[in-house]
């Protein structure tokens, strides 16, 4: 049957005169295989490719009595059945041999095949550059890369980065987070597609629109590794930024990742008794109203004053304002108990006490001591706190507490400083009693009970 396109080309335009067409034409039989499995309603399609897909999955058996067929879809309406086997066996999808048995033609074969790659690579994130690699993989191992096939890989390619770039240009810590995670999963890809291109651009006698396309890709994927670095420095900008509210040592980052966990119900919920709606009441003016507006519209008085910008007249600025300073209460008291320390103590009975704000407070001030990075300013209560003579070590594992606003607490101990020993004394210094070995130093935790 001749294809007739004439309704769908421009007047004057016949199909020969479009060379995109001819590789479509040749290859009719696979598409009209396609056009079979995926046309009509979708409960159609799925029993299609239900039936195909299960007689193609027997390889040690591979042909199948209709007996067969009717025992093996017995959960199928028949007369259903005897449909569905007459439409691919008429379209060239099923064959039945002269034995009175069915098989999968050579291109139902194929279908099937592809199909099966496709579903397998479904399951997996960003399954799309997963079937591409392999896809190109195959063709690589058979020797018949196309330049079609490396253009798909290339796109691909591209599109992801412009999604990296896009994610570092939101400024959004969990845009950028979500397309590190999404670079992660690719990473085998890309290594893949990298061994790949190796072996393509080693041989001599590669065709030069393969070579030059794979130079493309081998740039591509240059930038997608460098992506990870613009992510780094794009997190450690918002973690400059990040704003902690009060002395409860929760972000404003915490909080909207806690946001996002809720649904849009619970967040509009936060609004009941908050928000008050006005209703729009229409304007009622008469005459009267409307000529009271007009006069004073066109007085000259009034527009001179709405036209006059004079300054407001001077007005002695207060010299008796002091300035705000900041309550260091809490921070003097902490100094003063850790000053009086004469033996080691567990971290949660140091931290531990007035509620979850001040422990939290309290444990990161210790956190900063532990650093030791900086001797603090040369005056002040925080300067004072930084030259305390303790020894602060927190443990990678968390226990727990359950306790005044607090659940799990990092394991830790807070110590006296030994002083060493002064060249020239005479006095021998009692040795220190053994104490366990110190505890690594991760960051440390503290969890809320509520």
């Amino acid at each position: 049957m001749t294809l007739d396109l004439s309704e769908f080309l421009a007047p004057g335009v016949s199909a020969d005169d479009v060379p995109e067409l001819a590789p479509l034409v040749a290859a009719k039989p696979l598409v009209d295989a396609f056009i079979t499995l995926f046309r009509g309603t979708e409960a159609e399609v799925l029993m299609r490719l239900l039936v195909l897909r299960e007689i193609g999955r027997e390889a040690e058996s591979p042909r199948w009595s209709p007996d067969a067929l009717r025992a093996r879809f017995t959960y199928l309406d028949p007369v259903k059945l005897e449909t569905v086997l007459k439409r691919l066996r008429d379209n060239g999808l099923l064959a039945f041999a002269d034995d009175g048995l069915y098989h999968l033609s050579d291109i139902g074969r194929n279908a099937v095949a592809a199909l099966a790659m496709l579903l397998h690579f479904a399951d997996e994130e960003d399954a799309e550059l997963g079937f591409l690699t392999a896809q190109l993989a195959g063709l690589q191992a058979v020797g018949s890369i196309t330049p079609e096939a490396l253009g798909h890989l290339l796109s691909k390619l591209n599109d992801l980065s412009w999604h990296f770039e896009e994610a570092v240009a939101s400024g959004s810590e969990f845009n950028i987070v979500s397309a590190r995670r999404r670079l992660s999963a690719n990473e085998k890809w890309l290594a893949r597609g990298t061994e790949i291109l190796t072996g393509l651009l080693a041989d001599p006698d590669v065709p030069f629109d393969i070579a030059r396309i794979a130079q493309r890709i081998g740039l591509a994927q240059s930038r997608l590794a460098r992506v990870d670095a613009s992510f780094q420095r794009a997190l450690n900008k918002i973690e400059a930024q990040r704003v902690t509210l009060g002395a409860s040592g929760i972000s404003s980052s915490d909080v909207s990742a806690w946001l996002r966990t809720l649904n849009g119900a619970t967040i509009a919920g936060f609004a009941d008794d908050a928000l008050f709606l006005v209703p729009e009441i229409p304007l009622l003016a008469g005459g009267h109203e409307l000529l009271d507006r007009a006069e004073a519209v066109l007085c000259d008085d009034a527009r001179a004053r709405e036209a006059d910008i004079s300054l407001p007249p001077p007005d002695l600025a207060e010299v008796n304002t002091a300035p705000d300073s900041e309550d260091l209460a809490l921070l003097e008291h902490f100094t003063r108990r850790l000053d009086q320390l004469r033996e080691t103590t567990p971290l949660h009975q140091i931290v531990a006490g007035g509620g979850f704000a001040p422990a939290s407070y309290r444990l990161s001030l210790l956190a900063l001591l532990a650093d030791g990075e900086s001797a603090g300013p040369a005056a002040g209560p925080v300067g004072d706190f930084m030259r305390l003579p303790l020894e602060v070590s927190f443990g990678d594992t968390l226990e727990a507490v359950d306790d005044d606003e607090i659940a799990l607490i990092s394991t830790g101990q807070v110590a006296p400083r030994v002083a060493a020993a002064l060249p020239g004394d005479d006095a021998p210094v009692p040795s220190p009693s053994p104490s366990p070995p110190p505890f690594p130093t991760p960051p440390a935790t503290l969890e809320d009970i509520r």
